[in-house]
């Protein structure tokens, strides 16, 4: 498919014009899979076009319906509640929450097409499969999707309007300096930053509940659900997530990835608030002992 380019602006966005509907994260693997030339060139990421160049794609990017997650019967699946409107899972660290391409399997998202097939279809990103926002892949804990159109609207809103209150659990390099940080942050490709002219507003509890030389276990609450956001406040503050090299965070010997888990969430559904938790897994716990934190 060749495209002839009538703006001057970044690759991605270019051709996000050609395929409103494909999602930037979509564009963005086409052209590190190398996927996308530029006047005959393999074009990188964070490259820039300008009116006239001609950009050749080995491949369409799909869209609509072609996007949604595909039913998966191998994806473990812990529910924690089920509802008629809604569905709470516990999702382990090193899972995805959704599917980035059409086709792609492993997701929690796939995983609840084939548990709770009404889901697939819900969601203002057809990848969603019900899901009314997502965990990193490396964090565990609490995950909700909608069953129904109408809940999935509500839980969105209420998510929006800062309704929903998050507890995260997080072991982290050294004691945080603060016990809130309410810095804006905004996405920097596949970092979040701190950016005060132009970041979106993010608000973070910061509680130690327990700390030993070179560790702390520390309970956040968060109730704007920026991506990232526990991950980049607490770096912010000076105490990354232990093993989140992404934001600084050293590596725990003996131990993969990092540690933050999605301890409870509590919804504003009927009369009395809903709490749903998640138990803390035995990576987490067998971390808490490698640094003294139990």
């Amino acid at each position: 498919m060749k495209l002839t380019i009538d703006t001057t602006d970044r690759l991605d966005k270019a051709l996000a014009r050609f395929y409103p509907d494909a999602g930037r994260k979509q564009l963005a693997a086409l052209i590190a899979d190398g996927a996308v030339r530029v006047n005959g060139k393999h074009a990188s990421k964070g490259d820039r076009v300008t009116v006239g160049d001609v950009v050749e794609l080995a491949r369409e990017p799909v869209s609509g319906t072609a996007l949604r997650p595909a039913p998966d019967p191998d994806v473990p699946l812990t529910v924690l509640l089920e509802h008629t409107d809604l569905v709470a899972i516990a999702k382990p660290a090193g899972m995805p929450s959704q599917p980035l391409r059409a086709g792609e399997l492993g997701t929690v998202a796939n995983a609840l097409a084939f548990r709770f097939p009404e889901c697939v279809a819900i969601g203002d990103d057809p990848r969603d499969g019900g899901l009314v926002h997502r965990l990193d892949i490396g964090t565990s804990g609490v995950l909700v999707a909608a069953r129904t159109p109408e809940a999935y609207r509500a839980l969105r809103a209420a998510f929006g309007s800062g309704m929903v209150i998050k507890h995260y659990l997080a072991i982290t390099d050294g004691r945080p300096a603060a016990r809130e940080c309410d810095a804006p942050l905004a996405q920097r490709g596949k970092r979040v930053v701190v950016d005060a002219a132009e970041g979106l507003p993010a608000y973070t509890e910061i509680a130690v509940e327990h700390a030993a030389p070179g560790h702390a276990r520390v309970r956040c609450i968060a109730r704007t659900g920026r991506m990232h956001q526990v991950r980049a406040h607490l770096a912010h503050v000076g105490s990354p997530i232990s093993g989140d090299t992404l934001y600084g965070g050293a590596p725990l010997i003996g131990q993969n990835g990092f540690f933050l888990h999605a301890l409870s969430i509590t919804l504003p559904i009927g009369r009395e608030p809903l709490v749903i938790e998640a138990a803390i897994p035995d990576r987490f716990t067998n971390a808490l002992h490698t640094c003294a934190l139990l």
